[in-house]
């Protein structure tokens, strides 16, 4: 898997028929991994977090979500590479398991919004196997918690957990759970579950493409959002000028 470098992220050289390919290859010999979406927030998480920059770099797939990425992915890679968004991932993959032997777990989502998605994906892939769903309080789960989930998820192996929390919860979350768990699969896609379920408005296409999903995102949540994007993306670039100035290095480490 070839990769570029974002201030230290490793971030896999994909599209999203490409990103199909390694998901469902996985999922054929049984390759047990887990697999972040990430954009511009997740890369400045990692500036100040070595432990969940070591998560993004040994994911299976660390796919190039925001547009930022997707830019500079096709700076070093041309056409290859093109945006890897969560909720088009997911029902790119929902559709390509319709009818198939393998099944999918919700971990994550608000009151109700697990139950919601999968009525709701359920209608638009007929076919598609939902083995459960979870809903976490909001906080780390207790050892009761825990042993629930993993006797649940045990007892139905699915093929596939999404996982929908926000970032880096949930990256941090499928990279200490993968093991306990019987699946193969794990895919974080954060708002992906309340953009499906309805809950939350999504961006038009236009926006999305353009780079601009930021700003749609702030005007709608600008209590929670503020700080991520007004901080973050202009840190972001002057970090990003600095690496490729040379001025400063930014070594992907394990």
């Amino acid at each position: 898997m070839n990769v570029f470098n974002v201030l230290g992220v490793a971030v896999s050289k994909l599209n999203l028929e490409s990103a199909g390919e390694y998901i469902l290859k996985a999922l054929a010999t049984g390759e047990k991994g887990y697999i972040c979406v990430t954009g511009v927030h997740g890369v400045s998480e990692a500036q100040k977090d070595p432990e969940f920059r070591a998560i993004l770099n040994r994911a299976y797939l660390n796919t190039p979500d925001g547009m930022p990425l997707v830019w500079l992915g096709k700076y070093h890679f041309g056409q290859e590479v093109n945006r890897v968004y969560g909720p088009d991932l997911m029902l790119a993959i929902c559709a390509a398991t319709e009818d198939s032997p393998y099944s999918h777990f919700f971990f994550g989502g608000g009151n109700g919004v697990a139950d919601t998605l999968s009525l709701k994906l359920k209608k638009r892939f007929p076919g598609m196997k939902i083995a459960g769903k979870y809903t976490p309080p909001f906080r780390p789960l207790s050892a009761t918690e825990e042993n629930e989930l993993v006797n649940l998820v045990g007892d139905k192996k699915p093929a596939i957990i999404w996982v929908g929390l926000s970032t880096p919860k949930q990256e941090k979350f499928m990279a200490g759970y993968l093991q306990k768990l019987e699946t193969t699969l794990m895919i974080g896609v954060g708002a992906a579950f309340d953009f499906h379920a309805g809950t939350v408005r999504q961006a038009p296409k236009w926006i999305q493409h353009s780079g601009l999903e930021w700003l749609f995102r702030l005007c709608l949540e600008p209590k929670r959002l503020w700080r991520r994007y007004l901080k973050n993306n202009p840190l972001f670039l002057f970090r990003l000028a600095l690496q490729s100035t040379g001025l400063r290095k930014f070594p992907i480490e394990y």
